[in-house]
């Protein structure tokens, strides 16, 4: 995974300032835990060898600094409210909403999410997930602290409709995924209002989905959607075994990716949030739509032979892997559907 040993160390700090973060009893131990996962994801973007990695690094430092700023300053206006609220009039709700805002702004949530697509164009397969899956328990976490209903609602239906419709027009798989983040986070949130066993459990089964996608797209060096195409004439087997995980995490019945979501929309219903799931659930079929058309256009067109070289050798070696981890993500929803009906 990494070239360079001292990765390794950055790896690790990245991982504990996080569980600081997520540990922390104080906003202000909150805060140095993000610093230190922010300053430890940061030489873990950079590749020499990629210039764009370069630019990514700066965009996502910039933005992730400027919502520590204003996480730490909100921090600060809540702690001096409770102990001199005779000398600081300031509304508690005001300073929460600041204090999530920031928190959305590290996660990536529309409408802050400006920084994000642009942030994954830049990086390889495994900073990808680490920036889609890893980055986002700190602040998720902490948000689920100071929930405000109203202002979450708003969040989670921007959060939808944006990532829904940002990728109908893609030919970047990374901005692809970017949007496909998007939209799910704004899934999560939602189970976060009802509980946090529930996101919990999304944000598990929304990784291992993330987790089997970008295995294949890095096996193969997969980046834009002419690639797939023209790479499929080679290896059906893999053609299949990729769209398999493509329509398990855009939630097509009856793959795993349905089963969260399933949960979610049983969850919002049982607490009558039916004008929000209906939206919800409109604007994730449209992700199911960019997915479905990608796979039909894969599977039912033929394309001409070009000049990407990708080694059948390196296809027979770990076609395994690939249909195993894809196996797993597709037929697995059948046992853990029926435990759930029975619980």
């Amino acid at each position: 995974m990494f070239k360079n040993l001292a990765n390794y160390l950055f790896l690790t700090t990245l991982i504990s300032g996080t569980l600081i973060s997520i540990s922390s009893n104080s906003w202000l131990g909150a805060w140095i835990g993000l610093e230190i996962n922010l300053l430890s994801f940061i030489p873990l973007m950079i590749d020499t060898n990629n210039l764009l990695s370069t630019e990514a690094s700066l965009k996502y430092f910039l933005t992730q600094a400027l919502a520590s700023a204003i996480f730490l300053f909100s921090s600060i206006l809540f702690i001096l409210q409770l102990n001199l609220f005779s000398m600081f009039m300031i509304n508690s709700n005001f300073i929460t909403l600041v204090i999530l805002s920031s928190l959305l702004l590290k996660s990536g949530a529309a409408p802050f999410h400006f920084w994000f697509p642009g942030v994954m164009e830049g990086l390889n397969w495994w900073n990808n997930l680490i920036l889609m899956t890893w980055q986002k328990i700190a602040p998720l976490m902490l948000c689920s602290y100071c929930l405000n209903f109203n202002f979450i609602f708003n969040i989670i239906i921007l959060s939808i409709i944006i990532g829904s419709l940002g990728g109908l027009n893609q030919t970047s798989l990374r901005k692809l995924m970017a949007f496909s983040s998007i939209n799910h986070l704004g899934w999560m949130l939602a189970a976060m209002i009802y509980s946090e066993n529930l996101w919990l459990s999304y944000f598990i089964i929304y990784t291992y989905l993330s987790f089997t996608l970008i295995f294949i797209f890095n096996l193969f060096k997969f980046f834009h959607l002419n690639q797939l195409f023209s790479f499929f004439n080679q290896s059906p087997m893999v053609k299949f075994s990729l769209f398999i995980s493509l329509l398990s995490l855009g939630g097509l019945p009856p793959f795993l990716g349905f089963l969260p979501k399933w949960m979610v929309i049983q969850s919002m219903s049982s607490i009558n949030s039916i004008f929000m799931l209906i939206i919800m659930v409109t604007f994730t079929l449209i992700t199911l739509f960019f997915y479905m058309r990608l796979t039909y256009s894969a599977f039912m067109l033929s394309y001409l032979e070009t000049n990407w070289n990708y080694g059948n050798l390196t296809i027979s070696k770990n076609l395994n892997w690939t249909l195993m981890f894809n196996f797993f993500s597709s037929m697995s929803l059948t046992l853990i559907s029926l435990i759930y009906l029975f619980m």
